[in-house]
């Protein structure tokens, strides 16, 4: 099976990544009625009061348009320069921007003044939608279910669909890397990775995707190797080369688990043989996995107890 996944572009050929969608606009006081106070008896309204000169503005307002666009249409986004606008804005008493008021039901419901995290920004936009699970995010869940039945190519539509809508998604991102790794193509899951941009690759669905690329690429054992080497650690519980290639073949055959217990035996016996390998490569492990899966959770803790014993 060959994955339509192009790295320069990923979303859907047609798609209109970035588009608001009819979810932004700019208004003015003759418009903000109709813009804000009306559309808000029909959905909230987040509107950003900016300046052309103001610095945080153009960090705050793309990020603002990045999550409505997430949003699809659960919020609206309604821009007003304060500037051309000073009169709506002396009504709201704006005394500097950016400031963004949430409005519902034509009323005031929330504000916020100056540039926020994006972490901040989702949580102001759940208090606006009652907490409503982002359609973005939905889409995501349901990749991730699609691709764990075993149907790459399912997913993969449904991750590029994602980034139609928001072409700097790290989760979808990462999504379709693991899609190319599903049916055996690494090497253009690796160009997929190399022709993403430098804050692309901090992303941490991105980073998770990448370390499983690279674990992937060790050389998988024959269950006759693998027993040669548990040979060999029998014989020597100390050998903790052994050790660490056993973890890694057990991890390339799909027994996450039982590496990771063999690394965390090793760490248990000498924590800085060769450099601390069996750390590195359990922590590659958990990266992979991802923080939540219950393997890392189990592993994490008694890796803390071993560390500080």
């Amino acid at each position: 099976m060959e994955l339509i996944v192009d790295p320069q572009n990923p979303a859907p050929a047609g798609a209109a990544p970035g588009g608001g969608g009819g979810v932004i606009k700019d208004s003015d006081t003759q418009h903000f009625m109709q813009d804000v106070i009306e559309a808000s008896m029909q959905v909230p309204v987040i509107v950003d009061f900016w300046a052309t000169w103001c610095g945080p503005c153009k960090q705050l307002t793309p990020m603002l348009e990045k999550l409505v666009r997430q949003a699809g249409g659960l919020v609206r986004l309604v821009k007003i320069d304060v500037d051309q606008n000073q009169d709506i804005a002396a009504q709201l008493r704006v005394q500097s921007v950016p400031t963004v008021y949430a409005f519902r039901n034509g009323q005031p419901v929330d504000a916020f003044m100056g540039a926020q995290p994006e972490s901040q920004i989702k949580r102001f936009i759940e208090r606006l939608t009652g907490g409503q699970q982002m359609p973005v995010d939905a889409l995501l869940e349901q990749a991730r279910q699609v691709l764990d039945q075993g149907d790459a190519q399912g997913a993969s539509a449904i991750y590029q669909e994602v980034l139609a809508a928001d072409p700097e998604n790290g989760g979808a991102m990462g999504g379709l890397i693991r899609c190319l790794m599903a049916v055996g193509e690494t090497e253009r899951a690796r160009e997929f990775i190399d022709g993403l941009t430098d804050e692309m690759r901090q992303h941490a669905e991105v980073k998770a995707a990448e370390a499983a690329l690279e674990l992937a690429g060790q050389d998988a054992a024959s269950d006759e190797e693998m027993d040669a080497l548990r040979a060999r650690i029998a014989a020597d519980p100390k050998d903790h080369q052994a050790r660490l290639d056993l973890a890694q073949a057990l991890y390339s055959a799909g027994r996450a688990e039982e590496a990771l217990d063999e690394l965390l035996d090793s760490l248990a016996r000498n924590r800085a043989w060769n450099e601390e390998a069996a750390r590195k490569q359990m922590l590659k492990i958990f990266e992979a996995l991802g923080p939540t899966d219950e393997r890392v959770v189990s592993a994490r803790r008694r890796l803390s107890s071993i560390l500080f014993s």
